[in-house]
């Protein structure tokens, strides 16, 4: 993680979570929308974690936030019990049955927060109320983006209050169910643009197994989702998204919405291979031991690169050598683990390594 990189405030639920699926069962796993979207951008910044817990809330737990640059300066402990919440997927994970809800101290949550403490960070509405979201909003000075996720629970029942929210919001994230549901449209593309006029940068439109959709005035991009991934539990799926994504965005100022799209999928794709937090935990970025770079013999770009000189053999291999040192040095830099090497392959695939 750079220290350098823009951090992130993020309002959220911390839970405990009973999952079963066709996988097996798991009882009082750490949970929440907040957790797993912290977990998922931690791994590219700090994260400011918003919340409420009850008192039975482990102290190892609070260890592992600190030790993953979450901070808990904002995460209120009160008496009583943690936010908890049970489901049941169906075998093929298309259908999801709560099996009970029960929002201990969530219940009467109120973030009250010291706007002096963050300067213009990026600010997450994780899933939560759009009351809440909006006191957040009023909380934060000067953010210098704003994004949001939501769900069908809040367009049926809170829909005027969720508006007010996405008209103070860059970035909506939503997936195909519910933006058709909060605009009326079937057509995806037509109800993504049209929520472009509340004000909204992108809509970015989550389609579980077929990839995900960004839309904005000037682009309209289709991407693929992670392909044979092996689920367990999509519980959090959406929330690691977010954290890829927004993640991304906060490590490089100059960011490309497709390359932030792309982490936020593949990060989503790791913490579903596992149930709850178990896979997202122990993702790490660059977890690469060797990088093996490889030219071949009659390289175009090498007689470009060596002018007019005689191209021969012995040239060719000075200016593949010349070119790995540059590449070797850039990421022994960033990397000093990292075992590198250099093949060249000729034509008759013949194999030289340099080291």
């Amino acid at each position: 993680m750079n220290n350098q990189n823009q951090e992130i405030v993020v309002v959220g639920s911390v839970a405990f979570d009973d999952i079963e699926t066709i996988k097996g069962q798991r009882k009082r796993l750490l949970g929440g929308s907040g957790v797993y979207f912290s977990l998922a951008a931690s791994l590219f910044t700090k994260v400011n974690l918003i919340g409420i817990i009850g008192d039975d809330f482990d102290q190892k737990y609070i260890d592992m936030f600190h030790a993953k640059s979450i901070s808990t300066n904002y995460l209120i402990q009160e008496s009583g019990k943690t936010f908890s919440w049970g489901g049941k997927y169906s075998d093929n994970f298309d259908y999801r049955e709560t099996l009970f809800t029960d929002l201990g101290v969530f219940e009467n949550f109120s973030p009250k927060i010291d706007s002096n403490q963050f300067n213009q960070p990026i600010l997450f509405l994780a899933n939560i109320q759009p009351s809440l979201q909006m006191e957040v909003i009023k909380q934060i000075k000067s953010p210098s983006l704003i994004v949001m996720d939501t769900m069908n629970l809040w367009i049926d029942n809170n829909l005027d209050e969720l508006f007010d929210v996405i008209k103070k919001v860059d970035i909506l994230l939503i997936n195909d169910e519910e933006v058709r549901d909060l605009t009326g449209l079937d057509d995806i593309n037509q109800a993504g643009l049209s929520l472009l006029k509340q004000g909204l940068k992108y809509v970015i439109i989550k389609k579980g197994g077929a990839g995900s959709l960004i839309i904005s005035n000037n682009q309209n991009i289709t991407l693929p989702a992670v392909p044979n991934i092996d689920v367990f539990d999509p519980t959090g799926a959406g929330d690691s998204f977010a954290g890829g994504f927004l993640g991304y965005i906060a490590s490089n100022p100059n960011f490309n919405i497709i390359d932030a799209v792309l982490y936020g999928t593949a990060i989503a794709s790791y913490t579903v291979s596992g149930f709850g937090i178990e896979a997202i935990q122990k993702i790490k970025l660059h977890n690469i031991k060797k990088l093996i770079v490889i030219n071949h013999r009659d390289c175009g770009a090498a007689k470009i690169i060596n002018g007019k000189k005689e191209f021969s053999d012995i040239n060719e291999t000075k200016v593949h050598r010349n070119s790995f040192q540059k590449i070797k040095k850039v990421f022994k830099k960033k990397y000093p683990k990292l075992s590198i090497e250099l093949k060249i392959i000729s034509l008759n695939s013949k194999v030289e390594t340099f080291r």
